[in-house]
């Protein structure tokens, strides 16, 4: 893969796919140099599916109820996906957990998004536990999946304060804001390969990265300021 050659993604999905929205804008923009080969959701009847199909993109929907166990359910999404020939996998609401298997055959190239400032809340109800704890601020992270929940490497984080009148919607729209210009800036990276992953470290403009980048102190380039 070439510094110039767009990469190649498999979203995957299991609702409206707002994230996935935001990367085909960001494609159709030229401020994304990939292209998403297929939106894979584990659910069928979704809005997400929807989005891929205006705008001629695969859409494969692959219900996870219509498998005997997660093992084979997970046996035929990597057989998809490996037909594919992705660069990477982008989670993008995708709610099912992954086995093992699944992850590890794809590390280091699944990404993730997530509604907290990993490692704190992991799993679900992130939102509302930020507010049960009277945290000042909240945000989100990606990271490099890996077979435990949320615990992968992270590349960055985009934080945010927490108002007095804030309730789990408010900071949910407040998260989908950042979200929605992280995923594709950091794919935009890999593109540019300022950013790479490897099995072992993470670098980013040739340096290893120690610790996650932080969105609000990026310019508007996403160069560092």
């Amino acid at each position: 893969m070439s510094a110039m050659q767009a990469i190649k993604l498999a979203v995957m999905i299991s609702g409206s796919g707002s994230n996935l929205q935001a990367l085909i804008d960001a494609i159709e923009s030229g401020q994304l140099n990939a292209k998403i080969c297929a939106v894979i959701s584990n659910r069928p009847d979704v809005y997400g599916l929807q989005r891929a199909q205006k705008h001629n993109i695969q859409a494969i929907a692959l219900d996870h109820t219509r498998f005997a166990n997660r093992a084979e359910f997970d046996a035929e999404l990597q057989r998809q996906i490996d037909a594919l020939a992705v660069d990477f996998i982008v989670l993008a609401g995708y709610m099912r957990i992954l086995s093992s298997d699944f992850i590890e055959h794809y590390y280091p190239r699944l990404l993730n998004i997530h509604p907290s400032l990993l490692p704190k809340y992991q799993g679900l109800h992130t939102h509302q536990r930020a507010l049960d704890n009277h945290d000042r601020e909240h945000g989100v992270s990606i990271h490099v999946v890996t077979p435990e929940l949320d615990a992968g490497p992270v590349i960055i984080q985009g934080k945010f304060i927490i108002e007095a009148q804030d309730d789990v919607d408010s900071l949910q729209q407040k998260a989908h804001q950042l979200e929605h210009q992280m995923y594709p800036l950091v794919l935009q990276w890999l593109s540019e390969q300022r950013l790479k992953l490897s099995a072992h470290t993470i670098t980013f403009d040739g340096q290893p990265l120690q610790c996650p980048l932080l969105f609000n102190e990026l310019d508007g380039s996403g160069k560092m300021s």
